[in-house]
């Protein structure tokens, strides 16, 4: 997937307004923030600093900072780190000064966006330096929340991963339910090829003995499923290069290194952005 330079975390300038619009309606309500309308003066303003509290690789400032521009069109900020950035615990990454209750009801939605990125990024980093100098490719896959698919693929692609399928209208995955529903592999591959979409057609094979029928019929692409690296070293030199080849299916960062190490060309990972935990990023305000 290819995100134009006007994006704001693979937002382009529409979905960036919704996305801000309806994460800050979910927060606020109909009545808005009424803790801060009732404890802080209507011309208080603020400084505050966003801060990590662990290393992390950052991902998503641009849009944190949406939120507090949204309430706040005169905020001032300052960024001080850009995505992709390894921080250390302890490292500035934006500084705001602003209309206070502004400030203050943009916070969460801010640092809930900013950290959930940002874990998801640094938990990517993590996996694509276990694979680092085996030429095998860390995908993304499309088990993410909906609704938050775009910025959570963006946030794997600032950690390192190459963006699979965004969509199902986007390539054709043949997996085996896909198989049960027609009959049999070969029917199902060669009617996906013949449909004529100018799609690639992947298969998902789960056995070694499935590899050539799928290839016969017109496979342009192999996702091996659940294999070990025995099966995969035999995977690869049975297809000897004639299509490219990615490995899926419970690999961990314990064991993906030995999956690349097979000669694959390609290992998704769905946890990167499935089970990515917040990182610990904060907001600390000014007290003088």
């Amino acid at each position: 997937m290819t995100v134009g330079s006007g994006s704001v975390a693979g937002l382009d300038p529409a979905a960036l307004d919704l996305f801000l619009s309806t994460a800050l309606a979910e927060d606020l309500g109909e009545g808005g923030d009424v803790t801060s309308a009732v404890t802080v003066r209507d011309d208080a303003c603020l400084a505050a600093e966003i801060n990590t509290r662990e290393p992390i690789v950052l991902a998503g400032v641009a849009l944190a900072e949406a939120f507090f521009r949204r309430l706040d069109p005169d905020v001032a900020i300052e960024r001080l780190v850009e995505d992709g950035v390894c921080l250390d615990a302890g490292a500035p990454v934006v500084r705001l000064s602003g209309h206070g209750r502004s400030m203050l009801s943009a916070e969460r939605c801010a640092l809930n966006t900013l950290q959930h990125l940002s874990g998801i990024a640094t938990l990517t980093r993590r996996y694509v330096e276990e694979i680092k100098g085996t030429g095998c490719t860390l995908l993304d896959t499309r088990k993410t929340i909906p609704g938050l698919r775009v910025v959570e693929k963006y946030a794997s692609r600032t950690g390192g991963a190459t963006n699979h399928r965004m969509r199902l209208d986007d390539g054709i995955l043949i997996k085996d339910n896909h198989i049960a529903v027609v009959g049999s592999l070969e029917e199902t591959v060669r009617g996906a090829c013949e449909a004529g979409t100018g799609l690639e057609v992947q298969v998902e094979v789960d056995r070694i003995d499935q590899i050539e029928p799928a290839l016969a019929a017109g496979a342009q692409r192999l996702l091996c499923d659940n294999m070990g690296p025995e099966r995969l070293r035999e995977a690869v030199a049975l297809v000897a290069g004639r299509v490219p080849i990615e490995a899926s299916g419970g690999i961990t960062l314990d064991t993906i290194r030995a999956i690349a190490e097979t000669g694959v060309d390609f290992v998704s990972v769905g946890r990167i952005t499935q089970s990515a935990s917040a990182a610990d990023i904060g907001l600390d305000y000014d007290k003088t």
